[in-house]
């Protein structure tokens, strides 16, 4: 085996990287208010990651919304729906086409419901058997649901909807006691202990899993996130040796990247992984210093050298900007 090839493995984040929409964020929108009822709880998603909350990984919103999604009628085939209906990101299909084709690995380790996740990965041209996602029975969770415990759901969201933006703390009690202490007690329960959502850790866990199957360790890989559930992945892989990209990040992840690149279209992306397969980090190191250094051109080729950098206020400006434009509204979440 070539240097190279020993090289040739990537892993992607899916919203984001490949679809700029959120999907649990989508499907909360699809009954008046869950919009504003889902902002609150991504909030406190990204709270309880911040304390590092003993078993809660970044990303476990996907659990916390389901009693919400029982309440309001919302199946699976209405994730399905969204999947079939979803863009994807801008030179995502072509990009991998292009990786396949040069015998690259592409994987996809995602947050998103499996119902989701699967649709997104074949319409860009990932394998089903490369994908780590959030498995999702929804249709047995509303099978189990009583009425009486769903009442309460109604009730928790008029008090979510009352609260007041930016204070977190009385938000924090609230919802802890929420769903700590009330939900366990009711039929909508089982979601908290059996929904695991790819994030955080977890990802971690299937990105070893996957490079141990094909004989690699997280210095020869390539991984690409953008947010607070892919920054223990990024870390690790940088941290390891390996190339970590943060694409259109936000603050949560950008400062666990080897690179950055800000850019509507993933596709520029292409420099950086043939220097990576060719040689290595050092390589990677001298063609995006070679890139920041001429500049980007506008909402493309944006790519900041990160590793060791202490100041990172200019390269975030420029990637919540674009951030925003590629994903719209699901920019702001964490």
């Amino acid at each position: 085996m070539t240097v190279g090839l020993e090289r040739k493995n990537v892993f992607f984040d899916l919203e984001g990287p490949l679809s700029p929409q959120d999907n649990a964020y989508e499907l909360m929108k699809l009954f008046p208010l869950g919009d504003r009822i889902f902002e609150v709880i991504s909030r406190y998603d990204d709270l309880l990651a911040l304390e590092e909350r003993e078993d809660y990984e970044p990303g476990d919103t996907l659990a916390l919304v389901v009693p919400f999604l029982i309440c309001h009628h919302i199946s699976e085939e209405d994730i399905t729906g969204l999947a079939q209906r979803a863009t994807v990101v801008d030179g995502a299909a072509e990009l991998i086409a292009d990786l396949s084709s040069s015998d690259w690995k592409v994987f996809c380790i995602s947050t998103s419901y499996e119902q989701y996740a699967l649709r997104i990965a074949h319409r860009v041209g990932i394998f089903s058997d490369n994908l780590a996602c959030t498995r999702f029975s929804l249709n047995r969770y509303r099978n189990l649901a009583r009425k009486e415990d769903l009442t309460k759901v109604g009730e928790i969201e008029q008090e979510i909807l009352a609260m007041k933006p930016g204070d977190d703390e009385s938000m924090k009690k609230r919802l802890d006691r929420f769903f700590w202490k009330e939900l366990p007690k009711t039929s909508l329960g089982i979601a908290l202990t059996e929904v695991k959502p790819m994030g955080g850790r977890r990802k971690v866990e299937a990105l070893k899993g996957f490079a141990r199957a094909y004989g690699q360790s997280l210095e020869q890989v390539v991984v690409v996130g953008d947010s607070i559930t892919d920054a223990r992945m990024l870390e690790a892989v940088d941290s390891a040796g390996g190339l970590a990209i943060a694409f259109n990040a936000n603050e949560y992840a950008l400062p666990y990247a080897t690179i950055g690149l800000a850019s509507t279209n993933i596709g520029d992306l292409k420099v950086a992984l043939d220097a990576w397969e060719e040689g290595g980090k050092d390589a990677v190191e001298r063609v995006v210093r070679e890139k920041e250094e001429a500049g980007g051109k506008g909402d493309r080729r944006n790519f900041q050298w990160l590793k060791g950098r202490k100041n990172l206020e200019e390269p975030l400006k420029i990637h919540k900007r674009i951030r925003r434009l590629v994903r719209e509204e699901a920019g702001k979440l964490g």
